[in-house]
């Protein structure tokens, strides 16, 4: 759950999905003539002062660009440009995200703001899409791998819902969450049980035969994420039409397949966790033409129940308890 940046409009962008563990000390109001709100910010960007967007900027942003380069690259990917439209907001972990889209669809702006407006993370590219894939979707007929209400933090068709949008290798993929009061943690949020989502059981999403399991990569501590064993441990089931579910994070010691097992739908293969290069417990998952996540196709996945929208900011209904 995390974002790579480059000092291009091509790929300008912070980590948005670490915002949350990174401390944000302002100017002062005195300093700021505008304050910039998710509300006024692409209004600023468009017609108001770009420095005072750049001023309110985290410092961890300030070391990325300047302000300088942040006035040419917004100047220059403003161009042509005559309305922006929203297209996400996420409420989470006392940071509001909200992503536009220019009016030809082929722009997009993501800016992540922390509770005192400080702007914490900036994503400025433009936008590709692959429509012959996105509409071609499994053989293989799947459930939601897990019971009762859940949040989706990465999810959808650009790389304003989907950061794995990106990658062929994951294009589809899905990053989820349990969120209640607008928070995916209680407490600090140090711990991983902390994490509402954290140890709830995952159930096999189709028949199939388990064909990879990873068991024994430890959990991380949140925020820190082990980019050596990037699945952290993982289930990978062989659902036939060369169609593979890849289940992600999960919690060290609680697989309950072994490689060889036949699964039918809904059969548990184990409990949710926080392994790999994961910063906080959720679930990865993703559907692909072959059984290894790097060097096979994700497919877009046919969900057995369509009225559920899997894009960011929605939460929806899981398995039933």
């Amino acid at each position: 759950m995390t974002r790579v940046y480059t000092k291009s409009w091509k790929g300008l962008a912070a980590v948005l999905g670490t915002c949350v563990l990174l401390s944000a000390c302002g100017t002062s109001e005195a300093s700021e003539p505008q304050r910039i709100t998710p509300d006024n910010f692409m209004d600023t960007l468009m017609k108001g002062s770009k420095e005072d967007i750049y001023k309110q900027m985290s410092p961890e942003l300030q070391k990325i660009i300047t302000l300088d380069e942040f006035k040419t690259t917004a100047d220059s990917f403003m161009e042509g440009v005559t309305s922006w439209n929203k297209v996400t907001e996420v409420k989470l972990n006392k940071l509001v995200d909200r992503s536009w889209k220019d009016q030809t669809g082929t722009k997009g702006i993501q800016a992540s703001f922390a509770e005192d407006h400080k702007i914490v993370g900036l994503l400025i590219q433009p936008l590709e899409t692959h429509e012959a894939t996105d509409k071609a979707l499994t053989k293989t007929e799947f459930q939601f791998p897990l019971k009762g209400e859940w949040f989706v933090f990465w999810g959808g068709n650009d790389v304003l819902s989907n950061y794995h949008y990106a990658h062929e290798s994951q294009r589809y993929a899905l990053d989820i969450i349990r969120t209640q009061n607008d928070a995916s943690y209680q407490g600090e949020g140090k711990d991983n049980e902390d994490y509402y989502a954290f140890g709830e059981p995952l159930h096999a999403a189709a028949d199939g035969k388990v064909v990879e399991v990873k068991n024994d990569i430890p959990d991380n501590t949140p925020g820190v994420m082990n980019a050596e064993d990037p699945e952290g441990n993982v289930v990978v089931i062989d659902h036939g039409n060369g169609e593979h579910s890849i289940t992600a994070h999960l919690k060290k010691g609680s697989v309950a397949v072994k490689k060889g097992d036949n699964v039918q739908q809904g059969d548990l293969i184990g409990h949710l966790g926080n392994s790999g290069n994961s910063s906080e417990a959720h679930l990865h998952f993703q559907v692909s033409d072959g059984p290894d996540i790097f060097t096979s196709r994700s497919v877009q996945i046919r969900w057995s129940d369509q009225s559920q929208s899997l894009t960011r900011g929605n939460s929806f209904q899981g398995l039933p308890n």
